[in-house]
């Protein structure tokens, strides 16, 4: 490794800090011991300013550039973060569409399971029946006659405020923060 300057952070493929480094974890550091990273962190990631500064938060992260976002108009601070682990979907942030269930109230239910086509929709029951090996089946669909729109209140309109997964594929690494080295220059 080349001159290591305080405050430089690096990526580790190992489960620790090595000596001289932390891990970019947003703990609280002493500005008394560690005035030097203090200079030039000050409290952009946390931390009182009288005694204490805190460390940036790398954990489940990424790191984003400084300034104003190229072709955008959006710009970053330091220090800043944004987004989230796990979102539930509003309503407001789904296109407007329908999910049509098509359904036959006249017509008994001939088929046993399987998968719908385009020529079947959901019919009245039929019973169940057992076929020769002694299967119990459940009759469900009968052919697209004069099909008509299930009742809405049939089906949910919600997730039910579920939250889905909302990180980008990952590989675990640790973000560490030299405490000492060589104190950069602004030239």
């Amino acid at each position: 490794m080349t001159t290591v300057y305080v405050g430089q952070i690096e990526l580790f493929a190992f489960n620790f800090a090595p000596r001289n480094w932390a891990l970019c974890n947003g703990q609280l550091m002493s500005i008394q011991q560690n005035q030097a990273l203090f200079a030039l962190l000050g409290t952009y990631y946390g931390g009182n300013g009288t005694t204490n500064f805190a460390l940036p938060n790398l954990q489940s992260r990424i790191p984003l550039g400084y300034g104003k976002a190229p072709g955008s108009g959006i710009t970053y601070n330091l220090g800043e973060f944004a987004g989230e682990e796990n979102h539930v979907l509003l309503q407001t942030e789904m296109p407007q569409h329908n999910h049509l269930l098509m359904a036959d109230a006249t017509t008994p239910a001939t088929s046993n399971g399987g998968t719908p086509s385009s020529t079947t929709v959901l019919g009245t029951n039929a019973g169940a029946t057992t076929d020769p090996t002694g299967v119990y089946k459940v009759s469900m669909y009968s052919t697209l006659n004069s099909g008509g729109i299930l009742a809405p209140q049939a089906l949910s309109l919600v997730g039910n405020n579920v939250a889905h997964e909302n990180r980008m594929p990952y590989l675990v690494l640790n973000f560490c923060i030299a405490l000492y080295g060589v104190f950069p220059s602004r030239n």
